[in-house]
């Protein structure tokens, strides 16, 4: 795997033991964010369903997994923004269906104030290729 580190002086220097950016190369697809939309329409899935929301977040993050020539069981990291923590059960039973709990990927869930065109849920990921 190829890794470097990338500073700039032209943006803050980290105030943590972290860098402002890691370059990877080869081995990883890293993808961004996925909201609940219909690809052919453009539209919201499921407005009001986060269940329908995860289902279709999904399904737009495996499309692009296929399209870089992996799969779901490739994933070794995922990200699950939620605009509301009461929901963590749903999203965890329409997850599941996904991923097999023995070889899930490793995974962070929060809650945030808002996600783009005030969806549910958005699903990023990290799959090795």
């Amino acid at each position: 795997m190829n890794r470097q580190v990338i500073q700039t002086d032209q943006a803050p220097a980290p105030v943590g033991p972290y860098n402002q950016a890691i370059a990877a190369s080869g081995q990883f697809v890293f993808v961004a964010g996925q909201i609940p939309l219909d690809p052919k329409s453009g539209e919201i899935v499921g407005a009001a369903e986060v269940e329908v929301q995860t289902h279709q977040a999904i399904a737009n993050m495996t499309a692009i997994l296929k399209a870089a020539g992996a799969r779901l069981d490739q994933v070794v990291k995922t990200t699950i923004f939620l605009k509301d923590m009461n929901d963590f059960g749903k999203v965890n039973g329409v997850y599941a269906q996904y991923f097999d709990a023995e070889t899930a990927p490793a995974r962070a869930c929060v809650e945030v104030a808002r996600l783009p065109k005030d969806v549910l849920v958005e699903i990023e990921c990290i799959a090795v290729i």
